[in-house]
């Protein structure tokens, strides 16, 4: 019994893959150690295309374990294996902390989960968004109103005086 134990202990630490299964498919994908969550969502995403039951994408992978707070892993997070009973799976946003722990767990879930995506493209937009003639216009309109307020405020002070006198309120 012992010798069994210490076999698959050494089986467990031999291997140099992750894997990531999904509950609803029964579908398990293996990656190489030190995979980034990034890359294994992607490879997820586009297995899944193919699948009937893949209406929604998969958004983070997370490391569920009965009885424990999950563990969610970030885009840019190594998959690591925790251990025995420790299981990697996909999850979508919709996905809920229903695996019999208390209400507060709930909390740990953030409300908003980015998608894994290559972002060259998004940032290129981004920069040509903002020099539209809309921006460069709002940008015109500011200076415009602020040199129209300071004209405003140097006539006040230049005439501050004479108002004062004016209503002999000079000292």
């Amino acid at each position: 019994m012992a010798e069994q134990k210490e076999e698959t202990k050494v089986n467990q630490k031999s291997h140099s893959f992750v894997e990531v299964i999904c509950k609803s498919t029964g579908k398990t994908w293996r990656f190489a150690a030190g995979t980034e969550a990034k890359f294994a969502l992607k490879f997820i995403n586009a297995s899944r295309i193919d699948s009937i039951v893949a209406n929604t994408p998969v958004t983070y992978i997370e490391a569920v374990k009965d009885g424990e707070v999950p563990v969610i892993f970030g885009p840019n997070s190594i998959l690591v294996n925790y251990g025995e009973g420790w299981k990697l799976q996909p999850a979508t946003e919709t996905t809920s902390f229903s695996r019999g722990m208390p209400d507060d767990y709930a909390a740990v879930r953030p409300a908003y989960v980015p998608q894994a995506s290559d972002n060259s493209h998004s940032e290129r937009r981004k920069s040509q968004a903002a020099l539209s003639p809309i921006y460069i216009g709002k940008i015109l309109l500011v200076f415009i109103l602020m040199f129209l307020i300071g004209a405003v405020f140097t006539l006040f002070l230049d005439n501050l005086p004479q108002l004062l006198s004016r209503y002999g309120l000079d000292h």
